[in-house]
């Protein structure tokens, strides 16, 4: 395939490396020699970061990822080109964060550095009461399971990452992320901890960005909403932000980049009409799913492209990273602002009780699972539309 965009970012592609450059001695004292653990390495975040990492050369670094395939092709790409050319020690494990197996890592290691990016990040992860029970459990069950672990071995740094959907959640998968940025932040006082939400990265694995160029390779018509807007940035970026999220600051602080809501946020739907014509195509507009997959070219140019208003649960028509009763600190780093939290006193198995009574019931519905978020998070307004992004192309 030829020409593909990439439609890298909303900004320019240096936008963050200012703060890589003035904190250069900082980021050198915090990783060189260190032992690290990355959790969810072989994700498209997760191994940019590593990427990062490894150009201030860490003694170790171990990566756990439940995808063998991701874990290998990480490793041929990390192999074939020049970042473990001083020889590190390096290891991968295609191993469960909730499993006993994972456990057997803290027994046998300590780590300096511990960076989890293990996570179900996609609105679509929300469907039924057994999808959310699989969301709960990877991104608040493992949460807590990787700080009971640090507790006992304590690193000086862990970073978790987060999303912009954990600002004023309108679904699960964003407000079991605002708990988990709770559950981290508690523990604050305990050891180095902090967490960043950012935009869309685009091209990302499994991102609608990445779908259109499978689309395109399979002939298949592209589609995608009307009134959903984003802020994205390059895979290369979301490894920047989170390499400078892990050292810069202090303990407890969540991290974001700082761009214009504005001026940086772009529809999806003027993406897809630019990837198109950026390989070559004139994009043709349809209503519906029937006439995009029936499309009957006049001439091999033309491709079809499905724009619909959004009608599916918990999807929010914008961006954003913090809320109105947020307290920020936007002028201590160029690319990065931070939202300071107060350490929360969290029962934490009481919360892993309460999601629990509600798993063991035959009964159980998405509605009881979000009575139990409503404890935590009063303010938590799910979207519910009774429609779910697999009843889409």
């Amino acid at each position: 395939m030829k020409n593909f965009i990439k439609y890298n970012s909303s900004v320019s592609s240096d936008f963050f490396d200012l703060d890589i450059q003035q904190n250069f001695g900082l980021l050198s004292n915090c990783i060189k020699n260190k032992r690290i653990l990355v959790i969810g390495g072989a994700g498209t975040i997760g191994s940019n970061y590593i990427k990062q990492i490894l150009a201030f050369k860490p003694s170790s670094i171990f990566v756990v990822d439940h995808n063998e395939n991701g874990l290998t092709e990480l490793t041929r790409d990390l192999r074939s080109s020049n970042y473990l050319d001083y020889n590190p020690e390096y290891l991968t494990y295609p191993v469960n964060l909730l499993s006993k197996t994972f456990e057997r890592l803290f027994e046998k290691n300590s780590f300096d550095i511990i960076s989890n990016f293990s996570a179900l990040k996609h609105v679509r992860s929300e469907k039924d009461i057994i999808s959310v029970e699989a969301l709960i459990k990877n991104n608040i069950y493992g949460a807590i399971k990787l700080l009971e672990l640090c507790v006992k071995k304590p690193p000086k740094f862990l970073f978790s990452v987060s999303t912009d959907k954990a600002t004023n959640p309108v679904n699960i998968m964003g407000a079991s992320k605002l708990i988990m940025e709770k559950i981290i932040i508690s523990h604050k006082n305990k050891f180095r901890v902090s967490t960043a939400r950012f935009a869309n990265v685009s091209f990302s694995n499994g991102s609608l960005l990445d779908g259109f160029v499978n689309r395109l390779k399979k002939n298949q018509p592209l589609s995608c909403p009307a009134d959903i807007k984003r802020f994205f940035v390059s895979e290369e970026q979301s490894g920047k932000i989170c390499l400078l999220s892990t050292f810069l600051g202090e303990s407890g602080d969540i991290f974001f980049p700082k761009l214009n809501s504005s001026k940086h946020q772009i529809y999806f739907k003027d993406i897809a009409i630019n990837f198109l014509e950026n390989n070559g195509y004139e994009p043709v507009i349809v209503r519906t799913e029937k006439q995009a997959k029936n499309f009957k070219k006049e001439n091999p140019k033309q491709y079809p492209i499905l724009i619909f208003n959004s009608d599916t649960s918990g999807e929010k028509k914008f961006e954003e990273f913090y809320s109105d009763n947020d307290k920020l600190v936007l002028d201590n780093f160029s690319s990065l602002g931070i939202i300071k939290n107060k350490v929360n006193d969290l029962n934490l198995e009481g919360l892993k009780n309460d999601f629990d009574q509600v798993f063991e019931s035959l009964k159980a519905t998405k509605n009881d699972i979000i009575r139990v978020i409503n404890k935590l998070l009063p303010n938590f307004n799910h979207i519910e539309k009774g429609k779910n992004l697999d009843s889409k192309m």
